[in-house]
């Protein structure tokens, strides 16, 4: 892949503090989700039309999910002892970082969120004050809380409470890393149960790493650990835990560089510079190299690349391919955790969200994850072997995976029939328009249509030809010289949907066809039949048309190559319009919540009276068919007017 990592944002303190300051300071507010206008809103809302609701969570508690925010309201509780890379600053200092995810939770999965800052260094006195808010939330995320606190932490908070309770800083880091080490084992042709790992770094993200890949499948012999003093080995009392021990093995190995001799992984979670190049020297044939310390790796990818070029580096910096960056992962674990009522997330829970980010990558990444990469479209291989934070399908993949995985491990209070229509839902959360598109891709499958794309040779256009086919909406036909065609599929790693075929303009067997069907449209207009004819073979838009016009296909799609106007003048050579209907043009925008269809924003330059009733008639049509109600308001250039002018 030949795309370039996005620049690390680069900003000064004081720009930080006023981002933090402005506005109102903070980065969360709350916004009511039910009318407060009038005095029977306010009796409703409060007393006395709040008692009905009390009433019934006090006979059913489950009815609390139904009336109250519990089921999509998630707590970041932080007591401030171990904050991102700054360490024991306390909790008031913690906030900005709480707060933070809690608006990343929003952003990415639509998932409430407060944070709570608990004022205690007393592990007993920080469960105390957690359990006892299990009532209001559904679903607790620990959040920088330093080792080994956080294990003792997280495990009687699981005990005690009947919601799901996660230490983003152990499991979110650990899911990523493995979602990446199944990809680059994919890569390097690694069997999971002979792969060798060293970890480096003993805290809460390397127990929670070694535990996951365990769980997947590798060796409890096959995996290394190692901290400041040296490789965990049993035996070894310097500086050990009950939970170092439970990961210590028989090995001659003492150094970190005793340990990466031979291994095939190393995952990093201790400080920079901990990994040399010389040790890296010692590392199996393509060794795979995850330096995930921040704010610098144990080792930088320049560092490795001049010792070894064999090397599949990752890292937590956004400034380098491979980030392994938490959020993708809480956000969708939660999300998924929340809609079927989970009372824990477990192991299964956790494979499979990283199974589910590994088969994300290896898909073709949609126009949004190419924007972010400047143009460059990235695609799966050793430079990408994990989604990018904004990659719009994240949404639809990670949680369906994790819902699953709880009702099939028994963990479930919520069972969801159509895990199909439950991925639609989600889209529909962050892209609202995508539930009016569902409906729409729902009554096409009932008949699926034959849909021609003019500029076949265009990988965008194949890319929305594979979508469409994959999509079961019908049958795709590019337009394209074939070898052309395959071309850009071989430079952008794409592969043809059985349910997509080429059609070649210069050869078709419908050529004659369509030219005296153009030359029987065109010949008073002053064409002659060679003109028709070479406009057939030569202009892919007429071709596809000629199509449409003759029945060998339902819709055309065209437009990256030339201009609106210029594309419709090709189609209207081949097509009419409707009898007693104007064409025009449509755009259909979300605004506070609300769908509105703007016309005419291509076709008609300046309307007249006439035109602009024809434009509103046919605008409400298309709202409509798209399940609308219609309301029709006309926007003037001028007003009383002014400006003067031809409009």
């Amino acid at each position: 892949m030949d795309s370039k990592p996005a620049r690390r944002p680069t900003f000064t303190e004081e720009e930080a503090l006023r981002f933090h300051q402005r506005d109102k300071p903070g980065k969360l507010e709350i916004t009511p989700t039910k009318p407060m206008a009038t005095q029977r809103d306010l009796s409703l809302a409060y007393s006395p039309g709040v008692a009905v609701p009390v009433r019934r969570i006090a006979e059913q508690p489950d009815t609390a999910y139904d009336y109250t925010t519990k089921g999509n309201l998630v707590a970041v509780i932080s007591n401030g002892t171990a904050i991102l890379g700054l360490g024991d600053l306390g909790a008031l200092a913690s906030k900005p970082v709480m707060e933070g995810k809690a608006v990343l939770f929003k952003r990415f999965a639509d998932v409430d969120s407060i944070d709570l800052e608990v004022d205690t260094r007393d592990v007993d006195q920080f469960i105390n004050s957690v359990r006892y808010l299990g009532p209001s939330f559904g679903g607790i995320n620990l959040e920088d809380i330093k080792a080994p606190d956080c294990f003792i932490i997280e495990q009687r908070l699981r005990e005690l409470m009947d919601i799901p309770v996660f230490h983003d800083d152990q499991h979110g880091t650990a899911i990523i890393a493995t979602a990446a080490l199944i990809n680059a084992l994919h890569l390097t042709g690694r069997d999971l149960r002979t792969t060798k790992i060293v970890c480096n770094g003993a805290g809460a993200a390397a127990i929670a790493c070694v535990e996951l890949v365990k769980s997947l499948g590798v060796p409890n012999d096959n995996v290394m650990l190692a901290d400041s003093k040296g490789v965990v080995y049993k035996g070894r009392t310097d500086g050990m835990n009950q939970w170092k021990s439970a990961h210590a093995i028989d090995t001659g190995a003492r150094s970190l560089a005793d340990a990466v001799a031979g291994a095939d992984v190393f995952f990093g979670l201790s400080v920079a510079g901990a990994l040399t190049p010389d040790m890296v020297k010692t590392m199996a044939p393509n060794p795979i190299i995850f330096a995930m310390a921040n704010p610098d790796p144990e080792i930088l990818p320049e560092d490795v690349a001049t010792v070894r070029s064999d090397a599949i580096m990752a890292t937590g910096r956004s400034d380098y391919p491979n980030q392994v960056n938490n959020v993708l992962g809480f956000p969708y674990i939660f999300r998924g955790a929340l809609d079927v009522r989970a009372t824990t997330i477990n192991d299964e829970m956790k494979i499979a969200a990283a199974e589910a980010l590994a088969g994300l990558a290896r898909e073709d990444v949609p126009d949004e994850v190419a924007a972010a990469y400047h143009g460059s479209r990235p695609a799966f291989g050793r430079d990408y072997l994990i989604p990018v934070p904004f990659d719009p399908r994240l949404i639809a993949t990670i949680p369906v995976a994790v819902a699953k995985a709880a009702m099939e491990t028994g963990v479930a209070k919520r069972h969801i029939a159509d895990l199909e229509d439950y991925a639609h839902q989600l889209s529909a959360r962050l892209d609202p328009i995508a539930g009016t598109l569902q409906s729409i891709f729902d009554k096409v499958r009932t008949s699926p249509k034959r849909v021609v794309f003019a500029e076949g040779e265009e990988d965008r256009m194949i890319r929305a030809a594979n979508i469409f086919a994959s999509a079961g909406l019908g049958r795709a036909i590019l337009v394209a010289r074939e070898s052309e065609a395959e071309k850009t599929m071989s430079a952008n790693a794409l592969e043809l949907h059985e349910h997509v075929e080429f059609t070649n303009a210069r050869v078709s067997d419908r050529n004659l066809d369509y030219a005296n069907f153009l030359y029987e449209r065109l010949q008073r207009d002053g064409f002659l039949l060679r003109d028709c004819q070479r406009m057939v073979n030569q202009d892919r838009n007429i071709f596809a048309a000629c199509m449409v016009a003759m029945g060998d296909a339902d819709a055309m799609v065209t437009g990256l190559t030339r201009n609106y106007s210029v594309a419709l003048d090709n189609v209207r050579r081949a097509i009419d319009q409707r009898a007693g209907h104007r064409p025009i043009g449509v755009s259909m925008a979300l605004v506070g919540g609300r769908t509105v269809f703007i016309a005419d924003t291509s076709v008609q330059e300046l309307p007249s009276a006439e035109e602009l009733a024809d434009i509103a008639m046919e605008a409400a049509g298309v709202a409509r068919r798209f399940g609308y109600e219609p309301r029709v308001a006309f926007l003037s250039y001028s007003t009383f007017g002014y400006p003067r002018g031809e409009r």
